[in-house]
């Protein structure tokens, strides 16, 4: 399976979903123009993904987002959804979501999102300044 890369540009996130490493990414900020025309090829290479991948296989999910807008909200929604399917399925899935230390909004909201996905480990990971 060919591995799905998206630059980042200044409204949308940068996407890096490998396959082979069972590591997918999304980090940046999102707010692109058309959310939905932004996000189908990673939905449907999520779906793609999914539906090949062995249930004692371990996938990490790291979500670094330092801005998005509430239709981006929408879309990371619909991504741990499909998400939890699958781990309620027997696939072995760790989201973490990664957070600046002093970005209280961003915590509320990884907080939000692990308490919507029981089937999902879902991690709040603090990232240190450098």
């Amino acid at each position: 399976m060919e591995n799905l890369i998206i630059e980042e540009t200044k409204f949308s996130p940068s996407i890096v979903f490998d396959g082979e490493k069972h590591s997918l990414s999304i980090t940046g900020k999102s707010y692109p123009e058309n959310t939905s025309v932004f996000y189908a090829p990673v939905f449907s290479w999520l779906e793609d993904y999914i539906e090949k991948l062995d249930d004692n296989q371990e996938v990490g999910v790291n979500i670094e987002l330092i801005y998005f807008n509430s239709s981006s909200s929408k879309v990371l929604l619909d991504f741990f959804d499909i998400l939890d399917e699958a781990a309620e399925d027997g696939k072995s899935i760790a989201v973490n979501w990664i957070y600046e230390e002093d970005d209280e909004d961003s915590l509320e909201f990884g907080e939000e999102f692990k308490e919507d996905y029981e089937s999902l480990t879902f991690n709040l990971v603090e990232k240190k300044p450098e």
